[in-house]
């Protein structure tokens, strides 16, 4: 992860390796002649003195970060001509401007992180620049996201950006275990998002997904968002026990679904993230979350209306090629979960309802007769009737 360095911590590098370089006591002061470090040779701070009492005998200017200043120097040891510190200090002001130049791990840190949170507006420069820094961005991807801080976070000292902290440390060691367990780097692209959690852009085509694969998998880019997901979710739970195992701590992971595009990878995180707040909340069993496995939660916590009509697209789905069952879910509901006046309304047997529920659990894994289930098939079959008059199912609709 990059962050913008301030001046003053840069100018206070400086004045430590200039007080070293000259053997004397150095100020950096900035283009409103305001000092912003000090230091002495030998490593020393040593108390600031006043300016009055500060008579300079070289003052160097000099520019970093993008801002001008000075170098001042006082207490010389030995008589040193203008050029040569002029030299020296160049010298050492290009040092450290060229230690805060971002890494290659910085660069791909940034773009992935963009990419989670659609901050890609141009597709083709970010593919160029994926393939630039080693970033395989054509494969299908859905965004992982591992929460780790009991181990991550654990005893970390105060954030210092000239150096790695113990948190960036083992953020670099839960990304190296996660790496391990895919085995290919390239099938995994990893950054760090602070706070414990480490994000993943996973690939999660049908090939990369196939050792988690129990019956054939679709193909992850025309099958749509719910493609794929039962290995995911596998992956997911392999990979959990592997971390637990390498860390010693408990670990939590939100799981994405597939959305096609770079685009999609904004969405995928969403939902990754989603699934991880509202798991960790509920303080579910399960440690690894996806949306569609939240129960009525994913209805009441998620906030965006295109994903709650998606799930209720998919959680009613596979009633859709058994005529009447819909329609018998909505007696049931009209009369209040009532087996003997449903039955009355819909001019059946007692016995035919309860075979065409049994057949509604068998598909949906829910049971109407059951209180949590039902409260989730009713707000799926409300979500899905105001959704699909105001407008087509997007994922539908593609």
């Amino acid at each position: 992860m990059m962050h913008a360095v301030p001046f003053a911590y840069v100018a206070e590098s400086v004045a430590h390796r200039a007080a070293e370089a000259l053997a004397a006591s150095v100020m950096v002061i900035d283009e409103n002649d305001v000092m912003v470090a000090h230091a002495q040779p030998g490593g020393g701070d040593g108390s600031v003195p006043a300016r009055s009492d500060w008579h300079p005998e070289l003052r160097i200017p000099i520019q970093l970060l993008g801002r001008s200043g000075h170098v001042v120097a006082a207490g010389l040891s030995e008589s040193i001509s203008p050029r040569l510190a002029q030299a020296l200090i160049d010298l050492v002001v290009h040092r450290e401007a060229v230690a805060q130049l971002p890494t290659q791990d910085d660069l791909r840190s940034k773009l992935v992180r963009d990419l989670l949170t659609g901050g890609v507006t141009d597709e083709p420069s970010a593919m160029r620049e994926s393939h630039l820094l080693g970033m395989d961005l054509s494969r299908p991807r859905a965004a992982f996201l591992i929460h780790a801080a009991e181990y991550v976070l654990d005893a970390s000292p105060p954030r210092d950006p000239g150096n790695e902290t113990t948190s960036h440390r083992r953020a670099r060691e839960v990304i190296g275990h996660v790496v391990r367990f895919f085995n290919l780097p390239s099938a995994t692209i990893c950054t760090y998002l602070g706070d414990g959690e480490v994000a993943i852009l996973k690939a999660s085509s049908t090939r990369d997904l196939a050792p988690w694969s129990v019956s054939g998998l679709a193909d992850g880019v025309s099958a749509g968002s719910w493609a794929n997901l039962a290995a995911q979710k596998r992956a997911g739970q392999g990979l959990l026990t592997w971390l637990e195992r390498q860390t010693g701590t408990s670990v939590t992971i939100g799981i994405g679904r597939f959305h096609p595009g770079l685009a999609g990878l904004a969405r995928s995180y969403q939902d990754a993230r989603a699934a991880l707040s509202l798991g960790r909340r509920l303080g579910l069993a399960t440690q690894v979350y996806c949306l569609d496995d939240l129960g009525a939660a994913a209805f009441v916590g998620i906030s965006d209306e295109r994903t709650k009509l998606e799930l209720a697209v998919r959680l009613l789905g596979p009633l859709d090629a058994e005529h009447g069952l819909i329609a018998t879910l909505q007696a049931f509901f009209d009369e209040n979960c009532c087996p003997s006046t449903t039955a009355k309304r819909l001019a059946i047997h007692r016995n035919t309802l309860s075979y065409r529920l049994d057949k509604v659990a068998t598909l949906t894994g829910l049971d109407p007769r059951r209180f949590d289930d039902a409260i989730q098939i009713r707000l799926a079959l409300l979500l899905r009737t105001v959704g699909l008059e105001v407008t087509a199912c997007p994922s539908e609709a593609s």
